[in-house]
């Protein structure tokens, strides 16, 4: 099967880098390598792309048609949240920019026996680095009902979190669930009919949540994106592309505590925590896709990229 995954904003991530020619960039999800193509393009013999993924196939994708640079790039199997360590071992101290594309790609969502999808039937799965233990089924038939609830309800942010879970809990009873199809019954069951018309497909949230639990998404967005911040050279960039609230939320808070970290009370006439800016917010609000690009790739739709840029020392 071909890596197609469509690159989303695009134009708009490649101008806010302004990149630097001579330059060493960073992309944290490398995917089919649409984003490192143009950011390639555009550095000298000089310049250095690093790209990670935790999807091996992703990988040598992005490699195959990352070919006219090979002299200038380095490919690393891993995820972007080791990113100290990865530029540690290559020696790299601080780069010029990084990107960040999160979700799923449209490679992975139309891999079908990948499980990403409720669209079709395969086995519960859901994870991007096949290497990993932990599958969409054990979340599905080993958490508890409680557990559950919360996921479908934070990570999925569906109204109907409470009767899922139960729903869930009480089909595996039966016989564990091992397929995307026998899931999405189950889901089915559990919203009523009049919700099922309206909001897109009744398993969307869920399968999402699932997802984002057994990648650990948020978690590992959450613990990388100040050390990414400490890696970036005076006036370096950082574009974080997201496709849903929570993680907006997360790169959100993130870009303000960086460059507002002083935690001392208001009232205090001086800073006295000795908490300094590591840069600003180049994004006061997030850039979202044209309807031009929406009308040629739903998947657009709910994207929005946000950009942080390092002070000068």
């Amino acid at each position: 099967m071909d890596f197609r995954h469509v690159s989303v904003l695009l134009d708009e991530t490649i101008d806010g880098l302004h990149i630097n020619p001579d330059g060493i960039y960073v992309d944290g999800t490398l995917g089919g390598g649409g984003h490192s193509y143009e950011i390639c393009k555009r550095l000298s013999p000089k310049g250095r792309l690093i790209g990670i993924d935790q999807d091996g196939e992703a990988l040598e994708a992005a490699r195959e048609r990352l070919k006219e640079f090979e002299d200038k790039i380095t490919l690393v199997r891993s995820n972007y949240c080791e990113i100290g360590t990865i530029l540690k071992d290559l020696k790299v101290e601080k780069v010029d920019g990084i990107v960040l594309d999160l979700g799923v790609s449209s490679y992975q969502l139309d891999n079908l026996e990948r499980g990403f999808s409720y669209k079709a039937n395969a086995a519960l799965d859901m994870r991007m680095d096949l290497r990993q233990k932990k599958t969409a089924a054990d979340v599905v038939n080993y958490y508890t009902e409680k557990e559950l609830y919360r996921i479908i309800r934070d990570y999925g942010e569906d109204r109907f979190a409470g009767n899922i879970a139960k729903h869930i809990v009480r089909a595996r009873a039966d016989k564990p669930l091992e397929t995307t199809e026998e899931l999405t019954h189950v889901i089915r069951r559990a919203i009523p009919m009049k919700f099922q018309a309206k909001g897109g497909h009744p398993a969307k949230k869920t399968f999402q949540a699932i997802r984002i639990e057994v990648n650990r998404e948020l978690d590992v967005l959450r613990e990388s994106l100040d050390t990414m911040i400490e890696h970036l050279k005076p006036r370096g960039r950082i574009c974080v592309i997201t496709f849903h609230s929570l993680e907006d939320r997360i790169v959100k808070t993130k870009f303000r505590e960086n460059e507002n970290p002083c935690t001392c009370p208001p009232d205090f006439p001086i800073c006295v925590c000795g908490k300094v800016s590591k840069g600003s917010v180049v994004t006061r609000k997030p850039i979202t896709p044209s309807s031009e690009e929406i009308e040629k790739n739903k998947r657009a739709k709910s994207s929005k990229l946000r950009i942080f840029e390092r002070c000068q020392e």
